[in-house]
């Protein structure tokens, strides 16, 4: 038994869920099932990005509080996850008690360090706004390619930038021009770290090609100390003399959220927080593309710099663009699909399987409503959902809810075997879409064997032979059942409850002469209508 810790993206708290979060983010609630079913000790943990310029910015366009907006979109995820079936141990919030207190006491401790020290720095100043911003909300043009950027990296050419850098800056909420005001600000010395982070990425072959292509990068180009602390008003106040009226820099307290969570879940199951970042433990880290640097560099630098707290990722499972109907997703233009809306609909086991069988875990991939439709009636529905629902809808018919008494095919209880060991380990690599190939092609040869044995017939003509497809098909769907439940938790569940196993990974045996329960159909077909009423809502966007 392993103590696995899994740290999910924690999405910022200032507008809804949409689908390219979802896809990034799946992948780690497969991985805690999983873990948990064969026995790890488990600490999955994520939450809502609460503070910085954007939930400001947000507040001040509704006439809200931050604490109001924030709020409100954390209710409205936390909701949103629940219904996806996401496991979290613990899902919190960067605004709560536990969280400020954890990263007050951590950046404590940092700055006792050799690696902090301050420095006087042009600030970003929006007079339109009233506000000092964020690097991420100055516009302007690259000094090194010319495209348009924004104040912190440039898009184009991947080039690392200061606001200060960029021709023309202006605001990136008003697009008015902005001035810079010197201040003095507390600076962590990540170049100090540029041996060690660079050991950390050529030690870890097993990280997604885009975080080490990424991290390298970062890397070749030559990395820069970054500041801690910032002028603005929403954020978890800098615990040092005389930096009391400004704030900790979000991105150097949003990723302590994962050792506040991680806190929190060990506290409440009694367990030693210790452990989670002792040696030999094993952590995850699941995200989109866009959040690399935050995980490979920054996160390992913080942690360096603090001395108390030296694991470091293990496993960085980052996922590539979705797009959007051939379209990139735009939440400022509500080009999107929101994933409140998503679930009104659509059944979350159809979701979660289109964007783990479908999702851009090697490369960008388009979410399509064909796609997502075709998916569901041909796949879940039409292979999966079939197999189950013709073996459990004859034996209730023709056996009286009775399984038969039975052998087992050899050459299916070998497959059966296989799969166990095959599956976890793709699992455990970060290979989702290839261990959810490997049991749909089961699924397919399932049916087949069906097919080619037909009960239909041998039921009048010779009844061993009935016995033993019906009972061969049973022991198939307990394994399905199990070996699908980190991907498709709902229905899982669902033929767990009907054939009285629990979800443990391991061999599944039906013993003959179990009574079924009523059974029901495991998924719905989708009329293919929406898929012009849901394109068409989108083209009335654009």
């Amino acid at each position: 038994m392993c103590t696995i810790f899994i740290g999910g993206a924690w999405p910022y708290a200032n507008g809804s869920l949409h689908i390219g979060h979802i896809a990034g983010l799946l992948p780690g609630d497969v991985l805690a099932r999983y873990h948990r079913a064969i026995g790890d000790t488990v600490c999955f943990v994520s939450g809502s990005d609460c503070h910085g310029t954007p939930v400001a910015i947000r507040a001040k366009q509704e006439q809200k509080t931050p604490q109001e907006i924030s709020d409100f979109y954390h209710e409205e995820f936390t909701k949103c996850f629940e219904k996806l079936g996401f496991s979290y141990d613990v899902y919190t919030k960067t605004s709560s008690p536990e969280h400020k207190k954890f990263v007050r006491e951590f950046h404590k401790k940092l700055y006792e360090s050799s690696y902090v020290y301050e420095k006087e720095v042009p600030q970003a100043y929006c007079e339109q706004c009233s506000a000092f911003l964020a690097d991420r909300f100055v516009l302007g043009k690259c000094p090194k390619c010319g495209s348009d950027t924004r104040g912190d990296q440039c898009d184009v050419c991947g080039a690392v930038l200061e606001p200060g850098h960029l021709t023309t800056p202006i605001c990136a909420v008003c697009k008015t021009p902005v001035s810079f005001q010197k201040a003095k600000h507390l600076y962590i010395a990540i170049t100090k770290l540029q041996d060690e982070l660079r050991a950390l990425v050529d030690s870890h072959a097993n990280w997604r090609k885009n975080a080490i292509a990424f991290t390298n990068r970062y890397l070749d180009e030559g990395l820069r100390d970054r500041a801690l602390t910032r002028d603005l008003e929403w954020g978890i106040p800098v615990p040092k003399a005389g930096y009391e009226n400004k704030t900790i820099y979000i991105w150097a307290e949003n990723v302590l959220g994962y050792l506040s969570a991680g806190k929190m879940a060990a506290e409440a199951r009694g367990g030693d927080f210790g452990e989670l970042w002792g040696k030999h433990a094993k952590h995850y880290y699941v995200h989109g593309k866009d959040n690399i640097p935050f995980h490979t560099i920054i996160l390992p630098a913080l942690l360096l710099a603090n001395g108390d707290y030296r694991h470091l990722p293990d496993r960085i499972i980052s996922s590539e663009y979705l797009t959007l109907e051939g379209r990139k997703i735009s939440t400022s233009q509500n080009y999107a699909i929101w994933v409140k809306d998503l679930l009104a609909h659509y059944e979350a086991d159809s979701i979660r399987y289109f964007f783990l069988a479908n999702g851009p875990e090697k490369r960008d991939t388009d979410f399509s409503w064909r796609e997502f439709v075709h998916s569901h009636n041909s796949e879940l529905l039409g292979a999966y959902g079939n197999f189950v629902n013709r073996t459990l809808t004859f034996i209730t018919k023709y056996c009286d809810k009775i399984v038969p008494k039975g052998t087992q095919h050899p050459a299916v209880s070998k497959q059966i075997d296989a799969l166990f060991p095959s599956v976890g380990r793709k699992i455990e690599n970060g290979a989702f879409k290839d261990a959810l190939t490997e049991l749909f092609d089961f699924v397919r040869s399932a049916n087949k064997f069906f097919d080619t044995e037909q009960p239909w017939i041998t039921r009048n003509t010779d009844k061993e032979a009935c016995d033993n497809t019906l009972y061969q098909c049973v022991q198939i769907i307990a394994n399905l059942a199990v070996l699908l439940s980190p991907f498709l938790p709902f229905s899982s569940e669902k033929v767990c409850q009907w054939l009285g196993i629990c979800h443990n990974w391991e061999r599944q045996s039906i013993p003959a002469g179990l009574t079924l329960p009523e059974v029901e159909i495991l998924f719905q077909r989708i009329d293919k209508k929406v898929i012009d009423v849901e394109t068409e809502k989108l083209k009335g966007i654009l």
